[in-house]
Parts: C-alpha cells; sequence; structure tokens
C-alpha cells in the first residue's frame, strides 16, 4: 500500500515505521525542505526521532503533489493549531478514495474544535466516513524501539476502523476500534492538561500522592466534558482515556510534563518554549479547554487552575495552595 504521512515529527516518523514494517511504501511530508532532504540523504530523523534508522521504503518530500501521489492511506501528525492550514492545501491533492487518519491531539484555539471537526471542515461532510483517528498511550520513541503499544482508532464507519486496524497490526503494535470519535479525540487532548498539573506538581516537590490525586481528579474533569459533549464515558476508561493519561502523566518522555515540572520549578513559559523544538500540544489545549469548559458550563477546576498558571502568570505554589482549600464536596458531585 502506498501511505502518505503528513508531518514529520517524532510521532508521524514513529508511526510511519509501523507501516514500514508491515511492507508499506511511506512517503513523508515535512513543510520544512532541509528535514525532508535529511531523511532521504542519512535515512534518519536527527532532529525530531535522531539515532533511530530509516528503512528505504520511507522517503519524505516538501512538496504536496509529491506526497499524496498515488496514496491509498493518508495519516496526518501535524500539531493541532497548524492542522487547519496545512489541510486547506492539502486537500488539493487528497486521492479520492484514500483513507485519512488523525494522530493528532488537541483543541483548535479560538474555534474550541477538535481535529475531527477540523477536518470535516477542510474536507466536506461528504469525506466524514473515510475518517478515522489514533490515539493511546504510544511515546514515539518507544513506538520506533518496537515496545509493545498499544492504541485505539475512532471512525463513523466500522469497515474503515478494521481495514486501518488490519493496516496497522503487527507484532508489536495493536488498536483497539471505537465508534467513539468525540471521547478518543477528547481523552487524548485533556490528558496533556493533566500531564502539565502533574509536572507542575512534581516540579514543586509534592509527591506520588499529590500526582495520584491531580491524575484521578483530572479524570473526573475529563469525564465531566465528555458527558457534555456526548461522548461515551467508557471511552475514558480505555486506551484513549485512562491508558494515555497514567502515560503522559507519569512518563519522562513526556513533553507536556516535562514543561510543567519546569513552570514548578519556577522557570518562565515563553522561556520553556523557546528551548523546545517540539510542540507541547497541552499548552494551547489548555486555553481552548478552558474556554469550551466555560461555553458548555462544565466544572474543570484542574484545568481552570493550569490556565491561570499558564495564561495568567499566577505562582504555581500558590495556585496549588488554594486548590487544597477548595469547597469540600462528595466524590460524586460535579
Amino acid at each position: 500500500m502506498n501511505v502518505t504521512v503528513i508531518g514529520a515529527g517524532s510521532f508521524g516518523t514513529a508511526l510511519s515505521l509501523v507501516l514500514s514494517d508491515n511492507g508499506h511504501r511511506v512517503r513523508m511530508w515535512s513543510h520544512l525542505e532541509e528535514i525532508a532532504s535529511e531523511i532521504n540523504k542519512h535515512k534518519e530523523n536527527t532532529v525530531f526521532l535522531p539515532e533511530v534508522p530509516l528503512p528505504n521504503s520511507i522517503t519524505a518530500t516538501h512538496l504536496y503533489e509529491e506526497a499524496f501521489e498515488a496514496a491509498e492511506l493518508v495519516l496526518t501528525a501535524v500539531p493541532t493549531q497548524v492542522t487547519r492550514e496545512v489541510w486547506q492545501n492539502a486537500k488539493k491533492h487528497l486521492p479520492e478514495k484514500a483513507l485519512v487518519i488523525s494522530a493528532t491531539k488537541g483543541i483548535e484555539q479560538g474555534t474550541h474544535k477538535l481535529v475531527s471537526d477540523i477536518l470535516i471542515d477542510e474536507m466536506g461532510e461528504n469525506n466524514k466516513e473515510r475518517l478515522l483517528f489514533l490515539s493511546g498511550p504510544s511515546f514515539a520513541k518507544e513506538v520506533a524501539r518496537k515496545v509493545p503499544t498499544l492504541v485505539t482508532i475512532a471512525g463513523y464507519n466500522k469497515e474503515n476502523i478494521k481495514e486501518a486496524q488490519s493496516i496497522f497490526r503487527n507484532h508489536y503494535f495493536r488498536a483497539y476500534g471505537t465508534n467513539d470519535v468525540i471521547g478518543v479525540e477528547l481523552g487524548g487532548s485533556l490528558k496533556n492538561i493533566i500531564a502539565l498539573a502533574c509536572g507542575i506538581s512534581d516540579g514543586l516537590g509534592m509527591g506520588h500522592n499529590s500526582r495520584s490525586a491531580l491524575m484521578t481528579r483530572g479524570l473526573a474533569e475529563i469525564v465531566r466534558l465528555g458527558n457534555a459533549m456526548g461522548a461515551n464515558p467508557m471511552t475514558f476508561m480505555g486506551l484513549a482515556g485512562l491508558g494515555d493519561l497514567i502515560l503522559t502523566c507519569t512518563g519522562d518522555l513526556s513533553r507536556n510534563r516535562s514543561v510543567g515540572f519546569q513552570l514548578g520549578m519556577g522557570k518562565k513559559l515563553d522561556d520553556i518554549l523557546k528551548n523546545m523544538r517540539m510542540v507541547a500540544e497541552g499548552v494551547t489545549t489548555t486555553e481552548s479547554a478552558y474556554e469550551l469548559s466555560k461555553i458548555m458550563k462544565v466544572e474543570m477546576p484542574i484545568t481552570e487552575y493550569a490556565y491561570e498558571i499558564l495564561y495568567k502568570n499566577r505562582s504555581p505554589a500558590d495556585t496549588m495552595k488554594e486548590m487544597m482549600s477548595r469547597k469540600m464536596k462528595f466524590e460524586d458531585e460535579d
């Protein structure tokens, strides 16, 4: 099968390796010509996934027309905030019958739309059936090392979900299927906010008790927003919910946890982001989710406190103290 991967970041590269291992021909698209040239010349993505050799079945280009040539499957793995711009250009070259799988996790700023909404906006409602969404606990470096990894693929068409499952399946990568697109997308997006909060807690020198509490109450507010938006609550108990939440809040490879940790240590957000080449989706998702929670009238205190630290320059230490002084509640209250 001819596969196009839009986005030559760490996750796009790692998933390209999975698809290549499964016998598919992969052409990656990068917005940077130098990244594409390096992949072709040195068979390595030294910027986003260094020290991982790429096989000859993976090539790269910075041109849309070359990337989409004869594509039967398209995987999109660009940051949320540039997804709309990229697809405004990419859709012109999309083959008529190619499946499209998104591996992007976030909520668009300003519109508060999920990636599924962005792609439907750009591709049209008539293309909805061929859209799929991959999410779950899957650090790119570990996928590239062929560490056993389980994810979820959501979609609107059951047969297309099954096809995508079989395309990705091998001895180290396995995908479960679901029709709950909203739940899978929200789980993958909102866990980054909770990972930021856990990183802040760790950076402040809090312990395992604090991190566990943040993860648990964080999951509660993810479920609340999910319920308000029509997701299946059980999705948040699965790989795209609890599974990804655990990984991102505890794993040392988590970019969002790392940003939070540095905030907790007293660094300024601008300085942290200035030194990062890869995107920590949780930073922009926090703003979008905070605004969305107000629109939907859903209480999300951890998200609100994270927003105030990131965008209102509140002290992480003072914020943590205020969280502990909130009104007493029963655990099953909203």
